[in-house]
């Protein structure tokens, strides 16, 4: 039915409201997967029409939230993917629209397949630009930043010249939004994922060292972002002296009091446990660091870690 009439706006638009009737019908899940590219080639073929795009983003999340309740992660092809980037083009100054589509984008995203293809359409650019614009929407900051950890997590990216721009945007989605616990747990992922890639400067480590250590002390309840925070500062550490020293002289206190309290806090969590210990290793490795863990009886830490995690 869609498909015979491709370039007639009304047909598209009743196909998408016909598949939709069937979204809350779970046997129909596996049929309603099979039309994500139908009806994202709608969407591109009249990119122009809000409301058929706004119709068609909504209706591929249904479907694929209900995949995903299901345990199926849908891995979306290079055209699926272009037609989505179409979309965020030509709507970019759309904020109702644009937060379906990044909702969209950070759940497909955690395909590797689905990744990949977003990659090779050159989205990464549009994702910047779009968290630049809507810098006050926590949500659309929410999922950008995951969208950006799942693209920059590979370890065959060629996006480096444009990724490296991204750790301005990224800090600046943090230091928005230090007092939104998932704001500031997918933004820390992201600037983790950053790190790993190389994209920070020399000028970097200090500021973001800074910002990642005050997240830590606004959110100590998040096992996740403690987690990813200090896996962060630990590949900081790995390759600056600056964000060793700033580690230790940042003007809101002391990181190392600060993973104490984490480690205490989170002491039955051996994800945050483990992330801790790899801190603690890149610590080890700058004479003033190691005088100010001897100082604050950081060897009692790991020996009470030893004790709780024999095995580990």
């Amino acid at each position: 039915f869609m498909q015979a009439s491709w370039d007639v706006e009304e047909v598209q638009a009743k196909g998408i409201q016909h598949l939709a009737s069937f979204v809350k019908d779970k046997s129909a899940s596996p049929y309603l997967l099979k039309c994500t590219e139908v009806i994202a080639f709608a969407m591109k073929t009249h990119v122009t029409s809000l409301k058929l795009q706004l119709d068609g983003c909504t209706l591929l999340l249904e479907i694929l939230s209900q995949a995903l309740e299901q345990g199926v992660v849908m891995a979306l092809d290079g055209s699926v993917a272009g037609c989505l980037l179409a979309t965020v083009r030509k709507h970019s100054g759309n904020e109702e629209l644009l937060l379906l589509l990044c909702t969209l984008l950070m759940m497909v995203s955690a395909s590797e397949v689905t990744a990949e293809n977003l990659r090779k359409v050159g989205i990464i650019p549009d994702v910047l630009s779009i968290l630049s614009r809507f810098l006050h929407n926590e949500e659309i900051c929410f999922s950008c930043c995951g969208v950006l950890w799942s693209l920059a997590v590979s370890e065959n990216n060629e996006d480096q010249a444009v990724l490296e721009s991204a750790v301005l945007v990224t800090s600046a989605v943090l230091q928005k939004h230090l007092q939104n616990g998932a704001v500031a747990e997918s933004a820390c992922s992201a600037l983790w994922a950053l790190s790993l890639q190389g994209c920070l400067t020399d000028s970097d480590y200090e500021p973001t060292t800074a910002l990642l250590l005050e997240a830590l002390r606004m959110n100590p309840e998040r096992a996740m972002l403690m987690k990813n925070g200090c896996l962060a500062l630990a590949s900081f550490l790995r390759v600056s002296e600056i964000a060793a020293l700033t580690f230790i002289t940042d003007s809101k206190g002391s990181g190392i009091e600060l993973i104490k309290d984490v480690c205490h806090l989170h002491s039955d969590d051996p994800g945050v446990v483990g992330a801790v210990c790899l801190l603690m290793k890149e610590m080890a490795h700058y004479d003033e660091v190691v005088l100010d863990m001897l100082s604050q009886k950081m060897d009692k830490l790991l020996s009470e870690i030893k004790i709780q995690f024999p095995f580990s």
